[in-house]
């Protein structure tokens, strides 16, 4: 048997296996030593942000292991592992967008309108006559009035029999036909002293005889509001005999709702529209704030004084009040984009790499869609105007802190 034959074949496997092996390696060796990407301080190729799971944020409940549908059929979203509370929520843009959800941004504008409200109208009371007997007499006469009547100014009401001036009036005349002017003089300052007016004093010298009847007259244009005289009845002496109140103006009575009275200032514009003259609006402005809140209706009550030219504005007619407020830039958002929790107010805050923080907010006047932003957004930050409630969920889930006011900007009316 020769040396060849009596080498095992165990062996000679080992020994083919251990210089495959060696070859290997060199070849490797040599590979790595000639490839430019075999530096080993070379970096890693970066991975994206490791998904989670995936769940639709109507149904927090439910996960998923990859995309597709959830048991409401939506589109589901993948939940990040890099997603912390400090840097908000991510979602993806087209998820969000699938969700109808819009992104806009924080602007400088002055608010459309003032406040609307409800009024009615009423009397002036500051435009009322009182009419009484100046001396005490019987009614001999009275001209057919009744309370709500209309009257001009110098309207007759009734007229008086005095017979007590009957002796002044004849010593009047008396002294006048004896013709001393200083005697005749004070006999008419006594008959004024007596309560008789100078156009009844001047009838006495026309006519040249007494004037023992009287006639009460209305001394303004207006409604009679009460009327107390009778035919036949006696009056005593400052007796009320009528109250006439004047509808030159008239005043609205605007009930303005308590969380908005501070919007109105007493001399601030207004237009005011009834339904009985429709297309047609009345200028005035506010006369005065009533400086009591009604407890039923949680209202105060603004005065804005109007002009009624031909009477046309009724006591007791409907109003419809717009009072326009001073218009000063303000930061605004969309009214949609607010959300209130009751104990605070908060907006969704759009960040970049599709990211959203809750931020708190210090929210003014709202009117025509838009919300006044008083503190905790700049202006030209972006913030979610629909869909936010999803994200605001999403955030609440994820342990997401809102930042608050005071870690915002400067409120917004100090910025220039």
């Amino acid at each position: 048997m020769s040396a060849f034959n009596r080498i095992s074949t165990p062996r000679v496997v080992v020994a083919a296996v251990a210089l495959a092996l060696v070859a290997g390696a060199g070849g490797y060796g040599l590979a790595r030593l000639g490839s430019p990407s075999a530096d080993p301080a070379a970096p890693a190729k970066e991975a994206g942000p490791k998904i989670l799971y995936w769940h639709d944020p109507m149904l927090p409940a439910e996960r998923y292991p990859g995309p597709g549908k959830s048991s409401m059929g939506m589109d589901l979203i993948p939940k990040y592992a890099d997603e912390s509370g400090e840097a908000g929520v991510r979602i993806d843009p087209a998820s969000l967008q699938s969700l109808g959800g819009r992104i806009v941004a924080a602007t400088r504008g002055t608010l459309p309108s003032g406040l609307t409200a409800t009024g009615v109208v009423d009397f002036n009371q500051r435009d009322v006559a009182i009419v009484q007997a100046r001396t005490a007499g019987f009614v001999q006469r009275v001209y057919n009035r009744a309370p709500g009547d209309l009257v001009g100014a110098g309207a007759p009401l009734a007229d008086l029999l005095v017979t007590e001036w009957g002796g002044a009036q004849a010593e009047y005349l008396a002294v006048r036909r004896a013709g001393d002017p200083g005697l005749a003089r004070v006999a008419r300052q006594r008959l004024v002293l007596l309560g008789m007016s100078d156009e009844l004093i001047d009838r006495i010298d026309r006519t040249d005889r007494p004037q023992t009847v009287v006639t009460i007259s209305t001394p303004t244009g207006g409604v009679i509001r009460t009327l107390s005289v009778r035919a036949g009845m006696t009056v005593m002496a400052g007796q009320t005999l009528a109250e006439v109140n004047g509808l030159g103006t008239v005043w609205v009575n605007a009930a303005i709702p308590e969380a908005l009275a501070g919007q109105v200032r007493a001399g601030s514009p207004v237009s005011v529209t009834f339904a009985a003259f429709p297309g047609e609006t009345f200028a005035g402005h506010v006369s005065t704030i009533l400086p009591e809140t009604q407890g039923e209706t949680r209202t105060l009550t603004a005065r804005i004084e109007l002009s009624n030219r031909g009477d046309r504005l009724k006591p007791g007619m409907f109003a419809t009040v717009q009072l326009g407020a001073t218009a000063r830039p303000a930061l605004l958002v969309p009214s949609e984009a607010v959300i209130r929790t009751g104990r605070r107010t908060l907006v969704m805050l759009a960040l970049d790499g599709g990211r959203y923080q809750p931020v708190e907010i210090r929210t003014g006047r709202e009117a025509g869609g838009k919300t006044e932003v008083l503190a905790g957004l700049a202006d030209g930050e972006k913030v979610v105007a629909s869909g936010q409630f999803l994200i605001d969920s999403e955030a609440s889930l994820s342990g997401v802190t809102a930042r608050p006011i005071e870690d915002g900007d400067m409120p917004t009316g100090d910025r220039p």
